[in-house]
């Protein structure tokens, strides 16, 4: 299975390893969503007081935090990295094959 993807972003890696990050978003979900995205999400919470706020405060942080839906993230070692001159916004390619076991 061979899928398209478009590279979201490139990230170091979070502990100081020599590693990078690459998210990939599907290129069809990127041609769907192409309006822009606010960066708190597209969830509205409205409040009639103040405790309702405060209940919900916290799951109006999770939904910031977390990684969006529809992406793919992959590590790759510096040397792979530096080997495919990746950037933001390049066409990217991911096939997947099944191992095929002989048996004995």
């Amino acid at each position: 299975m061979k899928k398209e993807y478009v590279v979201k972003s490139i990230d170091a890696a979070p502990n100081g390893k020599p590693y990078v990050l690459v998210s990939l978003m599907s290129a069809k979900e990127l041609m769907d969503n192409s309006s822009p995205v606010s960066p708190f999400g597209s969830k509205v919470m409205g409040f009639s007081n103040m405790n309702d706020m405060v209940k919900e405060l916290n799951k109006m942080f999770t939904g910031m935090g977390g990684m969006p839906s529809g992406i793919t993230a992959i590590k790759l070692d510096m040397h792979e990295y530096k080997e495919m001159n990746l950037s933001v916004g390049d066409k990217v390619y991911l096939e997947l094959t099944k191992a095929e076991n002989t048996g004995v």
